[in-house]
């Protein structure tokens, strides 16, 4: 069976911390390792209920603040430090761009509820994709196997029909278990190397 769709994660890939200078200064500066700071935006209570759409993005950025004890005039420093060493790969965006209308391109991450606006106003990737699967807003999370199977019925193909690019090898196990082919993204050429290989073998 052929591939008709190539499905992108976003954060790790398309969007990655390229330069983790600001991320290290704030974990200093706010007393905490850069591990610790990290598991309390991505992996708290608050933040895991945020990707499943129960927790609006602001209500677990102020979970956060709480957590951190900080100031209001700290909201916004923080935000944009956390931030500050994050690339758009618009290498990646661009070749997503050159493959629509011969096959069907999506965006399958878990991510909170402000992403799809970043898309369309803040970065302007949102033309490279036919169609955008946001955890927050459709309440499931990969690697749950009903999220990758939504994604492929929006697209209108079969699991079988797409193959999935993501950094963390569960959610890529999660693509395949389902009958999707999948790419571990390790390194964007890395990547786009393996997502070639398989377009060419399943023409």
């Amino acid at each position: 069976m052929g591939i008709k769709s190539i499905i992108f994660d976003l954060g790790g890939v398309i969007v990655r911390t390229e330069n983790p200078e600001p991320r290290l200064r704030l974990a200093e500066e706010l007393g905490l390792t850069n591990e610790s700071l990290s598991q309390l935006i991505f992996n708290s209570e608050s933040a895991k209920n945020a990707t499943l759409g129960k927790l609006t993005t602001e209500d677990h950025w102020q979970a956060v603040r709480s957590a951190l004890a900080l100031d209001p005039d700290q909201y916004q420093h923080v935000e944009n430090e956390f931030w500050g060493g994050d690339i758009v790969d618009m290498e990646l965006v661009n070749y997503l761009r050159s493959l629509r209308g011969q096959y069907k391109t999506g965006l399958l991450s878990n991510a909170w509820d402000d992403l799809r606006a970043m898309l369309f106003n803040e970065w302007k990737i949102a033309d490279a994709f036919d169609d955008v699967v946001i955890s927050a807003e459709v309440g499931l999370a990969k690697p749950d196997p009903n999220i990758y199977l939504l994604a492929a019925e929006r697209l209108g193909v079969l699991p079988q029909e797409a193959v999935f690019v993501d950094d963390f090898i569960e959610n890529v196990q999660g693509a395949r278990q389902v009958g999707m082919q999948a790419v571990h993204f390790r390194a964007p050429q890395q990547a786009l190397d393996e997502l070639k290989m398989v377009l060419n073998t399943n023409h």
